[in-house]
């Protein structure tokens, strides 16, 4: 069974940092690109960032830039996603995505996680 799960988020001063996790099972990792979307309260989903499989080329939104960090650890079957220099309009719920590449950068993967709470507040 197919599984995502999220963790690492919380509450945070603006200006801090997190790091969010996401562990997979039941399924290949190594083969997928993996993707961390958010959604704002009254906001759409929108996409944060995205690792491809194989060589791990990464792509990340305009608004993360040179904030946030995708990685993945294939051996681990994890994947995370660094986040500094946090700001209140980051706060939102950050999901997890598996699946073929297009389809993440697409926003439409195979897999989703449930998603973790990050507040970005003073």
């Amino acid at each position: 069974q197919v599984h995502l799960e999220e963790s690492g988020g919380g509450l945070v001063q603006p200006g801090g940092s997190l790091r969010l996790s996401c562990a997979a099972s039941g399924f290949n990792l190594d083969y997928n690109a993996i993707g961390w979307f958010r959604q704002a309260p009254g906001k759409e989903r929108e996409g944060v960032a995205c690792i491809s499989a194989g060589y791990g080329d990464t792509y990340y939104a305009d608004f993360v830039k040179d904030r946030f960090t995708i990685s993945r650890d294939n051996a681990k079957k994890m994947v995370y996603l660094q986040m500094n220099d946090l700001k209140p309009d980051d706060t939102a719920v950050y999901y997890c995505s598996a699946g073929y590449y297009d389809g993440v950068r697409a926003g439409t993967p195979d897999y989703w996680g449930q998603g973790t709470q990050v507040t970005v507040s003073s």
